[in-house]
């Protein structure tokens, strides 16, 4: 089997502070994959920066498991605004 392997692409824009995944590609090695995805996801020059990452290397929960994996952060009240009085004179937030 002589297939590249699929590389995740990353990139963020010139506005933005932070990364967005834009898309996959199959590359020989990173420099390649980071070639490839300035010419596929940066045509019109809107990236400032590109990350690349191996698939086989991003590990991931599963939708089914979002009950046990997120449950344990609703005993804790102070992550939720509503735990905290915001003053009339603070106008819409």
């Amino acid at each position: 089997m002589n297939e590249w392997p699929l590389w995740e692409v990353f990139i963020r824009g010139q506005h933005g502070l932070s990364h967005r995944h834009v898309g996959s590609l199959h590359a020989p090695d990173a420099e390649k994959a980071i070639m490839n995805a300035r010419d596929v996801y940066t045509r019109r020059n809107e990236g400032v920066s590109i990350w690349v990452v191996e698939a086989r290397h991003i590990a991931a929960s599963a939708p089914g498991d979002k009950g046990p994996l997120f449950e344990p952060s609703n005993s804790k009240v102070y992550r939720h605004p509503t735990f905290f009085d915001i003053p009339d004179e603070a106008g819409a937030m």
